[in-house]
């Protein structure tokens, strides 16, 4: 038995910014102006491989995602007891609270062409 023999294969996980909500009283209440805030748009994708952020993805939502994307990489899933109809899929949100981004996460399945 040799080290690759150990060795797990992790899956490639699709990452794709579904949509944003903007708590615009909450900005005026409670933020100091900012110029820059997320280029990340909606419907733009992401693939992540061997469990490792993707280039361009904000480091706050891999922060929020980065455990759901590698445990779905090694395999698993079915998070929270059956919450996602997909079980090899989440729903996380990066922690912007005045504008949070809601990313769906789903492994690829690499023996469909559909993905």
């Amino acid at each position: 038995m040799n080290e690759n023999d150990n060795k797990i294969t992790l899956k490639p996980v699709r990452i794709t910014a579904m949509r944003q909500t903007v708590y615009r009283d909450l900005m005026e209440r409670y933020e100091n102006p900012i110029l820059h805030t997320c280029d990340i748009s909606v419907g733009q994708t992401f693939i992540s491989t061997d469990g490792q952020c993707p280039p361009g993805l904000c480091e706050s939502a891999w922060q929020s995602m980065q455990p759901f994307v590698e445990a779905l990489a090694r395999g698993e899933g079915n998070f929270f007891d059956g919450w996602m109809k997909n079980p090899h899929s989440a729903m996380i949100s990066c922690n912007d609270g005045f504008r949070p981004l809601s990313f769906y996460i789903e492994t690829i399945d690499e023996q469909s062409s559909d993905n």
